[in-house]
Order: C-alpha cells, then sequence, then structure tokens
C-alpha cells in the first residue's frame, strides 16, 4: 500500500534521484510511484548515456533529466550528488525493482531521528522466485560480511541501491567508484565517519516485463570484492600492513630457523642465498609496518577534512525546522 507523504516538515527539501540506464520500459512506474508516495519531492532521473528512449519518457512524466556520459553507476552518483541542492536525497534504481511505497516513512525516521542514511534492505516479494536469486543472496552475504569484519557496522545488505541521505552525508561523500562497486563506497564511507543509519526492510520486485538487468553476478562481485580490499588499503592502513609485515615477518623466521640451527651445529652458514633472503624478508617486514604507520596518520588527515565538512552542514531535524520556521 502506498502512504503518501503527510508533508510533516513542509520546509524540508526533498529529491528524488534516480540513476538510468537503457530503462524506457521501467522509468515511467518509478517515477509514477515516487510522485504518488512524495508528491512535494523533486524528481531527477540521471541518464547514463542511454540507447533508448530513457530519457524521453522520463521528461514526457515529469521528471528532471540530466545526461551523464561517463559510463558506469559511480560516474552517476557522482553527478547526481554534485548537482542536486536538497536537504533530503532519495536514491533508487530506475529499473521498478524497489518498492518505494514506504519512503515517506524512511524519510521520517530519516529527520526525527537525525540520521544520515537510510538503507532499503531488500528481501524477496515471494511473487517470482527468480526476482532476488540464490546466487545474488549468497554473495550479498559474502561481501556484507567481509565489510563488517572489516570495517564494523551490522548491515545486512550493503549492496542496495535503494537509499535516503541526508544533505550533509551526500556533500561529504567522495565518490571514487565507476560502476556498481559505488555501493560498498556509500557504506563505507557511513562507517568511516560513523554517521548514524539504519536499515529498513523494502520489498524486492521483478523486473517489469521487456526490460533486461544490468548485473552480472560473477563481474561486478569481483570489482566490489576488489573495491572492499582497496578501501582497506586506504581507509585501514596500518592494519593491512600489519598483517603483510607479520607475514612477511613469520615467513622471515620459517626460513631463518633451520640457518640457526646449523651455524649451532657446524659454525657455519652453507646457505647463503637464504639468508640473504632472510634478511631481505625481515627488512621489507620492518618497512612494510613503517609504511603503515606513516598512511595512518595521512588517514587520519582524510578523515579529519570529511568530517569538518561533514559537521559544517545541518543535520535533517535542523534543516527542517529552520526551513519551516516564520521569517
Amino acid at each position: 500500500m502506498t502512504v503518501p507523504c503527510t508533508n510533516a516538515y513542509p520546509g524540508l527539501r526533498i529529491a528524488v534521484i534516480l540513476p538510468c540506464f537503457n530503462e524506457a520500459g521501467a522509468i515511467a512506474t518509478v517515477i509514477a510511484d515516487c510522485k504518488a508516495v512524495l508528491p512535494h519531492a523533486v524528481i531527477h532521473v540521471f541518464d547514463n548515456n542511454s540507447t533508448d528512449d530513457t530519457a524521453a519518457v522520463a521528461r514526457t512524466h515529469g521528471a528532471r533529466v540530466t545526461h551523464v556520459p561517463l559510463r558506469g553507476k559511480g560516474n552517476v552518483v557522482r553527478r547526481m550528488f554534485a548537482d542536486v541542492e536538497a536537504d533530503v536525497y532519495v536514491m533508487v534504481d530506475g529499473d521498478a525493482t524497489y518498492d518505494v511505497s514506504k519512503a515517506a516513512q524512511m524519510i521520517d525516521r530519516l529527520v526525527s531521528e537525525n540520521l544520515d542514511m537510510v538503507v532499503g534492505a531488500r528481501f524477496d516479494d515471494g511473487r517470482n522466485p527468480q526476482t532476488y536469486r540464490p546466487g545474488h543472496r549468497l554473495g550479498n552475504t559474502l561481501l556484507t560480511s567481509a565489510v563488517s569484519a572489516l570495517f564494523g557496522g551490522r548491515f545486512k545488505d550493503m549492496l542496495s541501491g535503494y537509499r535516503i541521505f541526508s544533505r550533509r552525508y551526500v556533500k561529504s561523500f567522495p565518490a571514487a567508484a565507476h560502476g556498481f562497486e559505488t555501493e560498498t563506497e556509500l557504506t563505507v564511507h557511513a562507517l568511516e565517519l560513523r554517521m548514524p543509519y539504519l536499515e529498513f526492510p523494502a520489498a524486492y520486485l521483478a523486473r517489469p516485463v521487456g526490460t533486461q538487468s544490468k548485473l552480472s553476478t560473477f563481474r561486478d562481485g569481483w570489482r566490489i570484492l576488489g573495491t572492499i580490499v582497496r578501501l582497506f588499503v586506504s581507509e585501514r592502513p596500518l592494519a593491512f600492513f600489519s598483517v603483510l609485515a607479520g607475514g612477511l615477518a613469520l615467513l622471515s623466521v620459517v626460513l631463518a630457523v633451520p640457518l640457526v640451527f646449523e651455524y649451532l651445529r657446524t659454525g657455519l652458514v652453507p646457505r647463503q642465498p637464504t639468508a640473504l633472503l632472510c634478511v631481505g624478508t625481515m627488512l621489507s617486514a620492518m618497512l612494510a609496518q613503517a609504511s603503515g604507520a606513516i598512511l595512518h596518520t595521512v588517514t587520519l588527515g582524510r578523515q579529519e577534512a570529511k568530517r569538518l565538512i561533514y559537521l559544517s552542514i545541518p543535520a535533517p531535524l535542523f534543516s527542517a525546522h529552520a526551513e519551516s520556521a516564520p521569517r
């Protein structure tokens, strides 16, 4: 059941941002659903160089259309966050697979609890066994668990494309991803700045007849895994290089033990190349540990800069009260 927005925060600027690539068969439905539940929102469609009539259909149904020539969802997210000015951003894929009927309730939670991100955690609507396939579900669980282990947090659906953001989240997000791995970046950004967030259950629907999914289970899975590793190196350098240093030190010890016993028994070091390898490996371990310590300081500086930008922007509840107050 669609619950229209009651406009509890009349001064709040709400923007619906829809990334699209060849979604002419679905975008009209998404726009209509968003208008029904959020009649006061401005709807933006960011067309990622589509080869069909996505842009024309979106304009016909009253959306503001922006053309993004650089292919990839990450490039679209970067452009959306840069171009759109609002207090609350509702981001949902333009493929009509997300149930937006509870969007008003999600916004209410975001504003009333001063959150920075509400994630629509997907659950299968049960109508079609191919809607949320077991392979996709398993991959999502494994990748989400990896992010939780490395960065903390208790996400159940890290890869959801249905999210609601505060302005201070959007304007402090340094988008670097190019493709579907952008959801990983969105999650880690919230965890790194320790932003308040929650997950809200959202039904995952079957795609409209005649439309095709752009997802590739294995290709996108590997790219997301690569992004997790990259973020681990850049955002947790001390931990990463400590693990690397520990592995190198352990290898050095394993190689050195036979040489030490041989030296104690005979007074000779017959395998000098192995001895040199032990010394080189131990020096590499020390260098890795030092690199981790240096990069950790650099990372703290970057995080502090992002935090200062984040703190310079009003919280959602303050923005709502400020905009609705009499002048």
